[in-house]
């Protein structure tokens, strides 16, 4: 009998209310899936206890065999759900069950359409966790007592917008569930269907599930004997760590439902990656690349990292320390020998094993994801979702350097599609009899980077060249200087060298017209002053009159801009402008003076700058003369 004392009624958190209802409405369709949420977070809550009884086996209360249990009732309409695992405090189920605390809720509310089937991927990139028990059921009552704890607590709710929460008298430790079920979901009381759904989804969870079974004693003719009917629990799904089993024994079935118990996804993974390590270090580690991007992939400050077992007991999760920032997308589970069954996040940092193990699973993982880009249409996917994270590897991780660059994609002038599809292995194999760098140019959007006049002298010679215009991209190349030992050359920086493409008779005609021209580019220079560094005539265009190029190891626009707009104050820098010899509009310059010839010296200019994205001090000056030579 349980007495219920000091009860409250509270609201949920507006967010909770707003996932109640879409979830509700949005995941019909998938409505099973609130079995294996449930067996999942009893089966958490069961290594939770295990963990935490390494310290004060007391925890366990005299019963240490950590279990799920399933029971229905058809008659009544409801489906329960209990674990003898860690339990709850009072607190701990008002936070747990009225809020969501968790980042990029506010993100994921946004992109909510009120579309079914669109809302159903991204709840189910979200999370579904224990509010997917409303799906089936029209109530929901949890009672628990936290292990080591004398008090029980009572939540219950109808899902709407409140729930109440009581005191109560219970004598085990752990968590019971029951779902009042839906008039239109009463087929989830059914012994078969539940033991279908364990088997389906469940199977791989370490903690054994269990349902009851009622068996009949025989006489000797083998018929059931009326009223001698026992009833025993039956454990339902394999109840063995799944990465502990051989390869060979595991279906895909099998590892895509694990992923989704330990990713909390109902979307199946690209791939994975299963291994046994054994000698100087013995650990197994199982690793998923998923399919969809958490909300909260870029908040460098967010949960992530494996779960980390050691000798099969859980230890956490989100183990950080044995994946690089970079590979934070990656899930999966750790299971060493090689680290003590007390270890904490701080004695993770200062463990000279947990480096050797981080190394060897860092170039799993990257080797996992070379193997997938075997397969262009899944890499496409993987790159599309986390391309912009892999980016910031040759920063982070000099030592896998060539590795992560032999991973990127990227847009090039080869296709002149908007599309990252193209490796530098792709375009190292096209690259120019003649040609020894490999050339790119940075620059706000696509568009931009594809219509820069940088490019004229690149596709008058056929040569090939990167177009990057993600945020990161600027960052990414000042780290990755070389690929295949050939040098990556921004085409806007520095003075252009096309190498052996050009011959001995193209340089000495330019030379002998850089000579020509000497005086105009003099006059040039002081009518704009100390507004460039430099004026000069190129070979680089061959549509355009002029273009600014930045000294080679300046910093580009686009990283100005977003430096300047997180804040950080930007020395001021002075382009070169280059002129070319051979346009209508540099001949004419050549027979203006007075007035007229510094107007239009720094039309041209405004307009190379315009043209590479970059932002005029006085954008009214420049119209004031552009208008004047207009009307001349």
């Amino acid at each position: 009998m349980t007495t219920a004392t000091h009860e409250e009624t509270l609201g949920f958190q507006t967010e909770v209310k707003q996932l109640l209802h879409l979830m509700i409405h949005s995941l019909y369709s998938n409505r099973e899936i609130f079995l294996r949420e449930l067996i999942s977070n009893g089966a958490d809550a069961c290594d939770k206890l295990r963990y935490a009884a390494l310290d004060n086996d007391a925890l366990y209360e005299g019963d240490s065999e950590l279990r799920i249990e399933i029971e229905h009732d058809a008659e009544a309409g409801t489906v329960t759900v209990r674990d003898n695992g860690i339990g709850m405090s009072r607190d701990e189920v008002v936070s747990n069950l009225g809020t969501i605390a968790r980042s990029g809720t506010a993100d994921f509310l946004k992109q909510l359409s009120g579309e079914q089937q669109k809302d159903a991927r991204l709840i189910g990139q979200f999370g579904v966790g224990f509010y997917s028990g409303f799906i089936v059921a029209d109530e929901i009552r949890v009672r628990t007592r936290k292990a080591g704890s004398a008090e029980g607590v009572e939540w219950r709710s109808r899902g709407e917008g409140e729930f109440t929460v009581a005191d109560i008298d219970r004598e085990l430790h752990g968590t019971e569930i029951v779902l009042h079920l839906k008039e239109d979901a009463k087929e989830f009381a059914d012994d078969f269907r539940l033991q279908s759904l364990v088997r389906k989804y469940s199977d791989h969870i370490e903690v054994p599930v269990r349902m009851p079974k009622v068996e009949s004693a025989r006489d000797d003719e083998g018929n059931a004997i009326e009223g001698s009917e026992i009833t025993t629990w039956e454990t339902v799904n394999e109840a063995t760590a799944l990465w502990s089993r051989p390869k060979g024994e595991i279906s895909d079935e099998e590892y895509q439902a694990f992923y989704k118990h330990v990713a909390h996804d109902f979307s199946d993974p690209l791939t994975w990656s299963h291994n046994k390590v054994e000698g100087k270090l013995e650990y197994t580690s199982l690793l998923y690349v998923p399919g969809r991007a958490p909300f909260d992939l870029y908040e460098r400050d967010g949960a992530r990292g494996v779960k980390l077992y050691v000798q099969r007991v859980f230890i956490m999760d989100d183990a950080e320390q044995f994946l690089p920032l970079y590979l934070r997308f990656i899930k999966g589970v750790l299971d060493t020998r090689d680290l003590s069954l007390n270890v904490s996040r701080e004695l993770l940092q200062q463990d000279p094993k947990v480096e050797k193990i981080r190394s060897a699973l860092t170039k799993r993982a990257l080797d996992m994801l070379k193997k997938l880009a075997k397969d262009k249409a899944a890499y496409q996917t993987f790159w599309n979702t986390f391309g912009s994270v892999l980016k910031e590897g040759p920063a982070e991780d000099f030592a896998n350097r060539e590795k992560i660059a032999g991973l990127l994609r990227f847009s090039t002038t080869h296709t002149d599609s908007a599309t990252q599809d193209q490796s530098l292995a792709d375009y190292v194999e096209r690259m120019q009899e003649g040609q020894q760098k490999i050339y790119y140019i940075v620059a706000d959007s696509f568009n931009a980077a594809k219509s820069s006049p940088h490019l004229e002298i690149f596709r008058k010679k056929g040569i090939e060249v990167l177009l990057l215009n993600d945020r990161v991209d600027e960052w990414l190349m000042s780290h990755l200087n070389e690929y295949d030992g050939k040098a990556l050359v921004d085409v806007a920086k520095g003075e252009l060298d096309l190498g052996d493409i050009e011959d001995e008779e193209e340089k000495q005609a330019q030379e002998e017209t850089a000579k020509s021209k000497e005086d105009l580019v003099k006059r040039v220079k002081e009518a704009l002053g100390d507004q460039v560094q430099e004026v000069k005539v190129t070979h680089r265009l061959t549509d355009s009159p002029a273009c600014v190029v930045l000294p080679e190891h300046e910093m580009g626009f686009q990283m100005r801009r977003i430096m300047e707009a997180a804040g950080q104050p930007m020395p001021e820098v002075k382009p070169i402008l280059e002129l070319n010899p051979v346009h209508a509009l540099v001949a004419k310059l050549e027979g203006v003076e007075g007035e007229a010839f510094g107007d239009l010296a720094h039309v041209l200019l405004d307009q190379a700058i315009i043209a590479e994205g970059g932002h005029l001090d006085d954008p009214a000056a420049y119209v004031k003369r552009l208008n004047a030579l207009l009307m001349a």
